[in-house]
């Protein structure tokens, strides 16, 4: 076809009439160059100066669209990371993913975006080339990384604190970086009892103080199909039969739906820039206690509630042996699951919104309750089946046979 083309426009038609260039036939025939897009700006990069924030979504705004919004998304394989990069892509973002492990891990990401615009880019964190690389061609970055255990290899301040200031000095000097969005967690303080929060409390000061237009998100404890609370809890009750409450299980905190919390960082991408240089604490519509929470678990899993109260010393001297033992055998340890030394610490405070902090609603959002389709996902857990059982609203009352 292109060959047939340009025979066309190089030889003289017949009868000598006179060849038109393109440009000449899209007059001819009244094409606009807009249609051509010379300058279509609904399908063109929207992006804004540094310091604007101003990152609309135009086109039509699907995944085939275009949203101006190159995103490199660091910890995109883990929990939070696959339902950010899913709004992302689906508006028409191309969106880098650093990844460390396996090919496989990223794997399931590309999906989720039209195709070539989800891409896995091997890297290693604490090579700084390495990290220039996968933010060479990005307008926004996005931290995700955190671990709220220690491995051999990974101490609670590297990932935690400085991964965070790293990448915040990378997009400094990276100079492109329209928006830099740092994920910590609801309750980082420096004088926690928790060693996570305190360290991801100072990476959001490493961050701000690198770039003091940063955005800095606090989720609450995030529910979804791949949680680490509830998932924990229905797998510990179908082994042992039971759920131990740590410190009695009646310290308030206000666990979020993991999709509101990927919501929250999109809206603050396609926002004015009135975000940047603010914290958001992401908390959910209701304060539950760990008992409150555990009886929507059993509710759902259809088993009978059953409880061990735990006091604290005894959880923290159950936990203790893995966090001692963590750096001295040379061989990886398991993963704490529901005995994890640092999250019990965390237990021994309330971890809700402040009263004046910005929120969900600061951001047009109206965060989801919990009970419900958000906690659906532990039907898997019942023991006979999806059909099996009965839930809490369906049991015969206590009267029924009088």
């Amino acid at each position: 076809m292109q060959a047939v083309s340009r025979r066309l426009i190089q030889r003289p038609l017949s009868g000598g009439a006179s060849t038109y260039s393109s440009s000449s036939l899209r007059s001819l025939h009244g094409v606009s160059d807009r249609l051509n897009g010379s300058d279509n700006r609904r399908y063109s990069s929207s992006l804004a100066t540094k310091g604007v924030g101003h990152l609309a979504r135009k086109g039509t705004g699907g995944r085939s669209s275009v949203s101006g919004i190159v995103a490199t998304v660091f910890g995109a394989t883990g929990f939070l990371g696959r339902y950010l990069v899913q709004q992302l892509a689906k508006m028409g973002s191309q969106v880098l993913v650093p990844f460390r492990g396996s090919e496989d891990n990223p794997r399931h990401l590309k999906l989720m975006g039209d195709l070539g615009q989800v891409v896995p880019m091997k890297f290693d964190p604490r090579d700084e080339d390495s990290i220039k690389a996968v933010m060479a061609k990005a307008n926004v970055v996005i931290n995700l990384i955190g671990r709220e255990y220690e491995t051999r290899n990974f101490s609670f301040e590297e990932v935690n604190h400085h991964m965070a200031e790293k990448l915040a000095l990378v997009a400094k000097e990276h100079g492109g970086i329209m928006r830099f969005i740092q994920v910590s967690c609801l309750g980082a303080s420096v004088s926690s009892p928790s060693r996570m929060q305190r360290a991801k409390a100072a990476a959001e000061e490493a961050v701000l103080s690198a770039l003091p237009e940063a955005t800095v998100m606090r989720p609450a404890t995030m529910i979804g199909t791949e949680d680490r609370i509830l998932n924990p809890w229905a797998m510990f009750v179908k082994k042992y039969g039971f759920l131990p409450l740590i410190g009695g299980g009646t310290n308030k905190f206000q666990p979020v739906y993991v999709v509101d919390v990927a919501a929250a960082i999109v809206a603050a991408l396609k926002d004015d820039g009135s975000s940047m240089g603010k914290t958001y604490e992401l908390g959910g519509p209701d304060v539950f206690t760990p008992h409150d929470l555990a009886e929507i678990m059993f509710d759902m899993i259809r088993e009978w509630p059953r409880y061990v109260k735990l006091p604290f010393p005894i959880a923290k001297a159950m936990a203790g042996p893995r966090d001692f033992m963590v750096n001295k055998v040379p061989f990886p340890l398991p993963s704490p699951q529901i005995f994890n030394l640092d999250q019990i610490n965390a237990l021994t405070t309330d971890t809700l919104v402040s009263d004046k902090a910005l929120t969900f609603q600061d951001l047009d959002l109206v965060p989801h309750k919990l009970k419900g389709y958000p906690v659906e996902f532990l039907i898997q857990y019942r023991k006979g089946g999806p059909n099996f059982g009965s839930t809490v609203s369906e049991k015969i009352p206590t009267d029924f046979y009088n």
